[in-house]
């Protein structure tokens, strides 16, 4: 059985997913994997064709293959792009929180990650069925299952693609 998650890009990975405390700054550290790299910012992110947006198709493969602080930089721009307070806005800033829920289980900080995979749960909530890609209701039982310590895994997002 297979349980690489799918690529939904091509786009390649950085050489390494950044861990605060074990790894240089991918920003600010001249030994960082995008150091003095400045993201073009989007100028709009259309909900209608999310399936043909490739930060956010990379920012789901980035988050579906560990690089946690990489996919929360990569959906940011998006979450920009498509207004902080608008609904969309809300359910991509709960993907980063729950990425960054992510990253604090994987460095031990359960309790940090706790609030922030709470505070992501609440806000993808917000919306129901399926919505850009994502079963939401799948993705919440998913994260309180691997907060919980019930899932021994991390969480992938599995999109749902119509074509």
């Amino acid at each position: 059985m297979n349980t690489t998650p799918p690529r939904y890009t091509e786009r390649a990975f950085p050489p390494y997913r950044f861990v605060p405390g074990k790894s240089p700054h991918p920003t600010r550290d001249p030994a960082g994997h995008s150091y003095h790299e400045h993201p073009e910012p989007l100028a709009a992110f259309d909900t209608a064709q999310w399936q043909n947006c490739r930060e956010y198709l990379y920012g789901i493969d980035l988050f579906n293959h560990g690089y946690w602080w990489e996919a929360h930089e990569a959906l940011e721009a998006l979450w920009v792009a498509a207004g902080r307070e608008t609904e969309t806005g809300q359910f991509l800033q709960g993907l980063i929180l729950i990425a960054v829920a992510h990253l604090k289980m994987f460095q031990g900080f359960d309790d940090v990650a706790r609030r922030m995979a709470g505070e992501g749960l609440d806000m993808i909530k917000r919306v129901n069925g399926i919505y850009l890609g994502i079963d939401v209701a799948a993705l919440h039982d998913a994260v309180t299952a691997y907060i919980a310590g019930t899932r021994q895994t991390a969480v992938t997002i599995d999109l749902i693609i119509r074509r």
